[in-house]
């Protein structure tokens, strides 16, 4: 039984109170102070099963998939029939049946085929780069946003949808690079920059700095180097921030010298080259902020590290 109270505006029309119980096993409202039966036959929309257990009873509902940004009609799209149920039909009924199946996915409007299109490219980008669907959704749903919005008019499709998942990475704290971005959706990185932040600027997306921790267990893998060496390097980091050398500079720059630096304390055979390769940045900037840290840390007299 459950009782609907005021907040409904359902009253009695014999005595005007607003006790009202609903029995769910008649389908009536009847006023729990005169016992009146305000309505019968009324439409259950709870659900079909029967449970014994109040609490499972409560933690279940009647629903279908959730609706997804990542799918181009969000996953409310239906299909005319199957094709093994034609057998049933006439001649002229199948021939019918067959024209509408095949026109069914072929009428959208412009929109609907830019999404179709654009979506696509989005999953299998997410498939190469391995992110959540999470990140995939929020990415889907700032493409769509800028749709609506007309920002794509004058610009490549694959800029703007690299240019959200980028954004909708950096939002989740997703270490994805610009570099990795623009090779999965073969566009230029400048491109995809400028997506990013028209994106950021037009959708009012506030995205926080990325830091260098974000990006040291990425490098530590492209590098294969031992745990204990991606410990030496969140040490040095946490050391790194306290003395201000991360302030003003790249937070990849920052990563990749901090893990070079805990190679050589744990005797890793890793290069310059190699950790400049992992970050997909340049050997000078490596050198630049391993001398940095080298000089403020003092390594020389702590891990016996020649310059």
């Amino acid at each position: 039984m459950k009782v609907v109270t005021s907040k409904y505006n359902i009253k009695c029309p014999s005595c005007g109170s607003t006790s009202v119980m609903y029995d769910k096993t008649t389908g009536e409202l009847v006023c729990q102070n005169c016992g009146y039966v305000i309505e019968s036959d009324t439409i259950d929309y709870g659900r079909e099963w029967r449970s014994f257990e109040d609490e499972r009873d409560e933690g279940k509902g009647r629903m279908g998939s959730p609706l997804s940004y990542a799918k181009y009609d969000k996953g409310t799209s239906t299909v005319i029939g199957k094709a093994s149920e034609s057998i049933k039909l006439s001649n002229a009924n199948r021939r019918t049946f067959y024209k509408l199946r095949k026109w069914q996915p072929r009428i959208s409007t412009a929109y609907e085929r830019n999404l179709k299109f654009a979506l696509t490219e989005l999953r299998h980008a997410s498939n190469r780069l391995h992110v959540s669907n999470i990140i995939q959704e929020e990415a889907a749903k700032m493409y769509r946003e800028a749709i609506t919005r007309r920002l794509v008019r004058g610009r490549s499709m694959e800029s703007v949808i690299a240019g959200a998942l980028y954004a909708a990475a950096r939002k989740h704290n997703r270490p994805i690079t610009l570099d990795e971005i623009s090779e999965t959706f073969e566009v230029e990185r400048k491109e995809v920059g400028k997506a990013y932040r028209l994106l950021c600027r037009e959708l009012g997306i506030k995205i926080l700095p990325s830091s260098p921790s974000d990006y040291i267990y990425k490098f530590a893998s492209e590098l294969g180097v031992s745990n204990k060496t991606v410990s030496d390097a969140v040490k040095l980091l946490k050391e790194a921030e306290d003395k201000g050398l991360t302030s003003g500079k790249g937070p990849m720059g920052i990563a990749a010298a901090v893990l070079y630096v805990a190679t050589l304390i744990n005797k890793e055979k890793k290069t310059q080259r190699d950790a400049a390769k992992a970050a997909g940045i340049t050997e000078v900037t490596i050198r630049n902020r391993y001398k940095e840290l080298y000089r403020v840390l003092n390594l020389k007299e702590r891990f016996k590290i020649d310059d």
